[in-house]
Formats: C-alpha cells, structure tokens, sequence
C-alpha cells in the first residue's frame, strides 16, 4: 500500500510502498483510510519535537487524525464490523489502568499513539485497537469529520470542561477561531448558553466565528482586553478559551478572565507566567486541555450527525501531500486540511 513517511527530522517526507497492515491480536481493527487530517503537530513532527518524547524507528508513517472504513477484525471484536464508516480516537488505550477504568483513557499509562510512536494514517491502511473505534453514523463520511479526531476532540474538551462552570449570565471568550477555534465556538454554542465572544487576528476568522455561533467578535489589534472589559462591565468574562497559547495571548487571556474566572490554555508556545499573590487574591484558575477521551469522541460524533459541528475542510489527495504541509505551514489553510488516498 502507499503510505507517507518521515525518513528523517528536518527532511521532506517521502511516499513509498509498505506492507498493508493485518489483524493480528483478537482486538484489532483495520481501517481502510478515508480521510486523514494534516496538523500542525505533523509539522512539529518533522521538526524534530517530538523524536525524544516518543522514541519511535524510523522510517514510519505518520498522521493522528484518521477516519474510514473497517476492512477487518480480530475475533473479538463485535461493535464494529467490516464496510462500516468509523473515526478512529488517537490514543490506542490498554483499558485496564486505573485511568482508563475511570473513563479518562487519554491518560492511559500504557497507551499507543499512532501518527506520534508508530504507523498513523498518512497511508490507504492503519491497523489500531478496537477500543479506539467509534461506529460514524451513516450520514457522516469519513473524510469530512477525519480532523475531529484529535482537532475537533481537543477542541470538544476544553469547551465541555468551562461549559460545566457557564450559565446564562455568564460570558466566555475564544481566542482564536481558526482550525480549533471554529470547532470550539460551535461545541459551546451546542453546550452553553453563556454569550460567546470570539478574538481573532484575522477579521476573515471572526466573520467566520459569527456565522457559526458567535454572538460577539473582536478583530484582536492590539486593543482586545480593553474591548473584553468594556464589554463585561469591567469585570472580565467567567471563562476564556485560548486556543492560541502563544504571542501574548496568555497574558492577554488571564488579563481577561474576571475574579474566580477559569482561563483554559489549549494551545502552546509560551509560557503562563503570572504571579501566585494575583491568583490567590483573584481565585483564578488556569486549566491545562489536552485531548479529549473516547467518550468525549462519542459525543462529538452526536453534535457532528445532529449537524450541530460541522469542520470547514481543505481535501487533498495523498500523493499531494507535501502542498497539504505546505499551505499548513503557510497559514493558508482554513480550517482543517485533510488527505484523501
């Protein structure tokens, strides 16, 4: 089968043919890629970030963001069975630690990352576990919720986390509403009825943010926290969401986070750099997401067959991968881009 993959850190990846992956353990599954989201993580891939973390061989294939079709299983699988459309969640989990028994298996202590430590689905075909399958319901096709899967699944998390602490009264604030952003701003609009306010850089993004939900946007030119306090009575919003993480905007996000607050970092770059008095006298929390668990996949994929998310998506076909990157790399694309074998 065809399969892109990284042969060296700061070198272009090559396509090449490799074997097609089988089941060989009663708990596999082997899925037929429809869809492969590009990341910016893949970036960081083959810049090297990850080489010590994950301590994975080259060459292998990568991509974490995957959604087809089942080809086969292992004995024991019995959700799933062969031709149906399923996303894949990135962690393959082991089920048996105390996380994974607490349904918080992001955190399993002995979990596979395809696309990070071994082969992901930059190719025609991944074998995974089938505790990372989730059935797509049928008017969903694979190629346009294949981001969801980790994008979409991060962005799920951080918003349902803060739309636990968000009543109408209440106002949160998104930075960002790019590849995340715009996935985040219509999970709280799903969630919350707390009023909305979307930060952008680019006056295109907050349009976008508006249409899909928004109730505010602010084109973020240098005077956002002022607008924020403005529009908050001066208090600042309950929650923010900053899937930036990077350029100021931590500094800027906490600024705007009203006392008792909760500011949820999502993206990274920078540091948070506050000191301990300010959040003691203030009682601010500053709340780490990473991506979310099976169950929080699940019940995307519930608003994503409800119509109530929807990705706005860039399709490429495998053998274009390097364009993909590259307009990745060049804040080109809008949205999610996603690879098509």
């Amino acid at each position: 089968m065809r399969a892109v993959q990284v042969v060296g850190y700061h070198r272009p990846m090559e396509l090449t043919e490799v074997p097609k992956p089988e089941v060989v353990d009663p708990f596999d599954v082997v899925v037929r890629i429809g869809g492969a989201g590009v990341c910016r993580t893949d970036l960081h891939v083959l810049e090297g970030q990850w080489a010590e973390k994950s301590q994975v061989a080259l060459p292998y294939t990568i991509g974490h963001e995957n959604a087809g079709w089942v080809e086969s299983v292992g004995s024991a699988v019995t959700h799933v069975r062969e031709g149906d459309g399923v996303i894949l969640h990135p962690l393959a989990t082991c089920g048996l630690c105390r996380a994974c028994r607490s349904g918080d298996d992001v955190h399993c202590t002995a979990s596979a990352f395809p696309g990070i430590d071994t082969h992901g689905g930059y190719a025609e075909y991944l074998r995974t576990s089938a505790r990372s399958v989730v059935k797509l319901d049928p008017s969903l096709q694979p190629a346009d919720v294949a981001a969801l899967a980790d994008a979409g699944l991060t962005a799920y998390h951080a918003a349902a986390k803060a739309s636990r602490r968000l009543g109408p009264r209440d106002t949160c604030v998104v930075i960002g509403a790019g590849g995340l952003g715009h996935i985040g701003i219509q999970v709280l609009k799903a969630l919350t009825p707390a009023r909305l306010v979307v930060l952008d850089r680019n006056p295109d993004a907050v349009k976008l943010a508006l249409q899909i939900g928004a109730d505010d946007g602010i084109v973020a030119d240098g005077g956002q926290v002022d607008e924020v306090l403005s529009r908050t009575g001066g208090n600042g919003a309950e929650a923010v969401i900053d899937f930036v993480g990077e350029g100021g905007s931590t500094a800027q996000g906490l600024e705007m986070t009203r006392r008792a607050g909760d500011y949820h970092v999502v993206g990274y770059g920078e540091n948070v750099d506050v000191p301990t008095i300010d959040l003691i006298s203030a009682e601010v929390n500053v709340v780490g997401n990473l991506v979310g668990s099976y169950n929080d996949l699940c019940d995307l994929m519930e608003l994503a067959a409800r119509g109530r998310v929807t990705l706005h998506t860039s399709t490429y076909a495998l053998d274009d991968f390097q364009s993909a990157l590259d307009d990745l790399d060049a804040g080109k694309v809008r949205g999610r881009a996603i690879l098509v074998p």
